[in-house]
């Protein structure tokens, strides 16, 4: 085979492959968002804040955080399902959206499968039950039992936040109410941090958080935490029972993930990079050390390991909704 064949052959494939002529491109060659879908200050927003600028040291371009809240995360989520498969929009998606909102919403505006080339599993937290610590003295509210007592004897009301219809947060907190037989008004918010602020205000009075946005407050007193929604209790927090420990229910468990995800289409090559880059970020002894302190479990697996995730996820909180009767048109 002479030379000139042999770059003709290179020089067809590289034009029939997508990946490889994006690879030879030089990307990333402009910033990259990394949209949050949910308002700043909550968890998959600390994620992605911590995470953008070791991906802007290893890439050398700018990685932006790009918060888009609203509709339980599927308004952020469904905008990068919807945009070009460049390496240059991505998403942090969470449990919510590509676990539960599928089964969730009537209408679901994408495919959690089909319209996403999964990255990597970021980071997986337990949620955990807290109120205003205030208000939780003052009707004599100290641990899980003495809020169901509460909550049988006044109905309706107690106001329960979330940070948006379909998040983990949201059905952590539908979940408890169906097997434990009480009635909470559901007060859904455009992310963690606003719910939390009405929280700590006083105008909230339960809420299923995830752990590394409620912690700051229960390590400052403000919020009363109760219990953790994961199967195992909390390295963060180990004295605190889980849910399950704390009203002897083995099956109760609601723990929230989240991960990042390029649009589909995305070239393989590119999603190949920014997993290895976000898996070496997560090592670092600084970033490490801090996802701890927040209760978080850092990973950093495979493309095809975190679709094996979203698969088992879809599948394992279909009937979840289901028994829990929530639903949202």
């Amino acid at each position: 085979m002479s030379i000139s064949r042999r770059t003709l052959i290179t020089l067809s494939a590289a034009l029939a492959l997508p990946g490889a002529t994006l690879a030879q491109s030089g990307w990333p060659t402009k910033p990259v968002r990394i949209v949050v879908p949910f308002a700043p200050g909550g968890t998959t927003d600390i994620l992605a804040r911590l995470l953008a600028p070791e991906l802007s040291k290893a890439f050398g371009q700018q990685f932006i955080v790009d918060n888009r809240g609203g509709a339980g995360g599927n308004i952020g989520a469904d905008h990068v399902a919807k945009s070009p498969g460049d390496g240059y929009t991505l998403l942090m998606g969470t449990v919510g959206t590509h676990g539960i909102n599928k089964s969730l919403y009537a209408r679901l505006p994408y495919d959690p499968q089909k319209d996403f080339a999964p990255i990597t599993l970021v980071a997986g937290v337990p949620n955990v039950m807290v109120m205003n610590a205030a208000t939780a003295q003052r009707l004599g509210i100290q641990s899980v039992q003495d809020f169901i007592r509460y909550a049988r004897a006044n109905p309706g009301k107690l106001n329960m936040a979330s940070s948006g219809n379909g998040t983990s947060i949201h059905l952590a907190g539908e979940l408890f109410k169906a097997k434990n037989g009480v009635f909470m008004t559901h007060i859904p918010y455009r992310g963690s941090a606003p719910a939390i602020r009405d929280l700590l205000a006083g105008t909230m009075d339960v809420m299923f958080d995830n752990l590394p946005s409620a912690m700051p407050h229960i390590q400052a007193g403000t919020l009363k935490a109760f219990a953790v929604t994961s199967s195992v209790r909390s390295q963060a927090l180990p004295d605190l029972p889980t849910v399950a420990e704390a009203i002897r229910q083995p099956d109760f468990e609601a723990s929230s993930w989240f991960g990042l995800l390029a649009p589909a289409g995305t070239p393989a090559d590119i999603v190949g990079r920014l997993q290895e880059e976000t898996a070496k970020a997560l090592k670092l002894p600084e970033i490490s050390a801090r996802l701890t302190a927040l209760g978080a479990i850092p990973s950093g697996n495979t493309p095809a390991e975190f679709a094996k995730l979203i698969e088992a996820e879809l599948a394992k909180w279909e009937p979840v909704v289901r028994a829990s009767g929530a639903r949202v048109d």
